[in-house]
C-alpha cells in the first residue's frame, strides 16, 4: 500500500474501534423496566409491593399522607391491587430552613422544606429486610405577609417534596429489584 492509502484509512480506525466496543458492551445493559431473564418484569414486582400505613410525628401528618399516596400511585401506576409479595415500611420527616430574613420585621421571606424518607422492603409474609434505603428532597417557597398565601405555598412545597421522594424511592426499588433478580441467576 502506498502512503496516501494509509492516510485515508487512518481516520476510520477510531470509528471502527468505537463501534466494536459499543457492540461488545451492548449486551451488558439491562433496561430498568424491562423483562428479566427470569421472565418477570420490574413493573410487576413494583406493583406487588404493599405500602404499610405510616406513622407521622406531630405536625407532619399531611406530609406522611401525601408521601404514602404518591408512593402507592408510583408503584402501582394506578392499577387495581393484585397479589402482594413485598411490604414497604416508610418513615418520613420534614424540616424547614429559612434563608432570607427581613431585618426590619424579623420575618422570613423564603423557606426551604427538606423532606427525608427512610424505607425498609420486607417479604410480604414478614421476616428480615430485603433492603433498606433513604431518599431526600427539598423545595423552596416564598413566605408572604398574607397568611393564606404562605400556608398555600408551604403546602405546595410539601406536595412537591412528597412526589420527589416517591419517585426517588420507586427508582431505588426498581434498581435494587432488577439487581436482585439478575444476581439470582
Amino acid at each position: 500500500m502506498s502512503s496516501p492509502d494509509v492516510k485515508r484509512r487512518a481516520p476510520l480506525l477510531p470509528v471502527v474501534l468505537t463501534l466494536a466496543i459499543a457492540v461488545s458492551l451492548g449486551g451488558c445493559f439491562r433496561p430498568l423496566y424491562g423483562t428479566t431473564s427470569a421472565g418477570t418484569s420490574v413493573r410487576s414486582d413494583l406493583a406487588a409491593i404493599e405500602v404499610a400505613p405510616m406513622a407521622a410525628g406531630v405536625g407532619q401528618e399531611r406530609m406522611a399522607h401525601y408521601l404514602r399516596n404518591d408512593i402507592v400511585f408510583a408503584l402501582s401506576g394506578g392499577a387495581p391491587p393484585g397479589d402482594k409479595r413485598y411490604r414497604l415500611e416508610l418513615t418520613a420527616s420534614e424540616r424547614v430552613q429559612t434563608a432570607i430574613v427581613d431585618s426590619s420585621t424579623g420575618n422570613a421571606q423564603s423557606a426551604t422544606l427538606i423532606g427525608t424518607a427512610n424505607y425498609i422492603l420486607r417479604p410480604y409474609a414478614g421476616g428480615d429486610p430485603i433492603f433498606t434505603g433513604k431518599a431526600v428532597a427539598s423545595a423552596s417557597y416564598d413566605r408572604s405577609p398574607q397568611r393564606f398565601a404562605s400556608l398555600r405555598a408551604a403546602r405546595s412545597a410539601e406536595i412537591l417534596v412528597s412526589r420527589q421522594l416517591a419517585e426517588q424511592i420507586k427508582t431505588q426499588l426498581a434498581a435494587r429489584l432488577t439487581n436482585r433478580q439478575v444476581a439470582g441467576h
